[in-house]
């Protein structure tokens, strides 16, 4: 027997479905149905901040009193968003008619012309998230 602790499986890119800008609805937990903007994306974590989405209450000291403190804050109840899991949101897409309409996303590969500091041009292929339910580029 080994007396070695199990490693961590090593994953590449902790990479999400969802981008810090993207419109999304919430499929998930306490405030299923909500529709709001991702403000902040932990990968690592697999989580997501959306604007409107789990407002959690913390109770803040008042440190304006104590002088040798250069970050003075007010005290009382701040309400702000708190991260949920990305499974818990689904992508929201204008279609053509100009409805929103939920999604998965797919990706897809397209050619595209790349300079060199030369100035001379070669052919590449970069990454683009696809709506599955529009088949447009996001």
């Amino acid at each position: 027997m080994s007396s070695k602790k199990p490693t961590a499986l090593k994953s590449g890119t902790n990479k999400l479905h969802v981008i810090k800008g993207d419109r999304v609805k919430v499929i998930a937990g306490k405030d299923k149905g909500l529709v709001g903007e991702v403000i902040a994306v932990f990968p690592e974590r697999q989580k997501v901040t959306v604007a409107g989405v789990n407002i959690a209450k913390r109770h803040l000291k008042d440190t304006s009193a104590q002088p040798q403190g250069r970050n003075t804050t007010k005290g009382g109840i701040v309400s702000s968003e708190a991260p949920i899991h990305a499974s818990n949101v689904q992508l929201v897409v204008k279609n053509d008619s100009g409805d929103e309409v939920v999604t998965r996303i797919g990706y897809d590969r397209v050619e595209v012309t790349k300079r060199r500091p030369d100035g001379s041009e070669y052919k590449s292929f970069r990454s683009v998230r696809i709506a599955r339910a529009t088949g447009q580029e996001i």
